[in-house]
């Protein structure tokens, strides 16, 4: 019986049949380097793919804060308009009460006659009254508007079929320092670009999120104001045309 040396592995044989060639030749060193460049396109695929959504997403944000905004300053011409309905009434009645102090008695007649004339109301315009906005609101409109050819270029039922060649041609435009700085494949690096450009857009869509929101805060606070106001002109007119109905039934 042949002695075996002590450090002697009965599996050796067995996994060295297994294992392929892994050399910088072999055939598996190239297939893994085949799928890591694979799987890095993969994964830069989907990552430039999901910034596109979010950056349209972000699109679809600004067009519903502008119609909320548009809304809001119809709103606040509707609250205007109210305002001075209410105004023109309440001068209506102090006008009714003087006329009913002077069929009254001969007294009431002299005082509204030695009385000072309230300051005459302008004559309305026709149509609506205007309104104005806040100033922070309206920049924020403005600046949010014309993004809208971003929006319906980055919907998916609106935008126009383009062909992903036209991404990585953009990747010739870049200076060669930034080129540089991104990765040699070029399908790789368009993504890379793409990516980057999606990311910078985002982050200049959220400003003007912000200044939206803000304007739109402004203007809820300011139309806050105005209805307060208006509340209690109504009530002080409700209280006016009470007392003149009880004056009109003494008569």
């Amino acid at each position: 019986m042949s002695a075996l040396p002590r450090s002697y592995n009965p599996f050796a044989e067995d996994e060295e049949d297994d294992v392929a060639p892994a050399g910088p030749g072999g055939a598996g060193g190239a297939d893994r380097q085949r799928y890591l460049q694979q799987e890095v396109l993969r994964r830069s695929a989907a990552t430039a793919d999901s910034t596109t959504r979010s950056l349209s997403l972000l699109y679809e944000s600004e067009r519903i804060g502008v119609a909320a905004s548009e809304e809001l300053i119809r709103q606040g011409e509707a609250l205007k308009r109210t305002e001075q309905m209410v105004d023109k009434m309440d001068q209506d009645l102090k006008t009714s009460q003087k006329h009913i102090n002077s069929i009254k008695s001969v007294w009431g007649g002299l005082v509204n006659y030695f009385k000072a004339k309230p300051p005459e109301s302008k004559p309305e315009q026709n149509g609506a009254p205007e309104y104005y906005a806040n100033s922070r609101l309206k920049e924020a409109m403005m600046s949010s508007k014309e993004q809208e050819s971003k929006y319906q270029e980055s919907h998916p039922n609106l935008r126009k079929l383009d062909n992903s060649d036209s991404d990585f041609s953009k990747g010739d435009l870049v200076s060669s320092v930034q080129r540089d700085a991104y990765p040699k494949n070029q399908q790789l690096r368009a993504y890379h670009q793409k990516i980057d450009n999606n990311l910078d857009e985002m982050s200049s869509g959220l400003i003007r999120l912000k200044s939206l929101a803000l304007g739109l805060q402004t203007e809820i606070e300011e139309q806050d104001d105005m209805l307060d106001r208006l509340t209690k002109k109504v009530e002080t007119l409700d209280v006016n045309i009470k007392n003149t109905d009880r004056k009109v039934r003494q008569l």
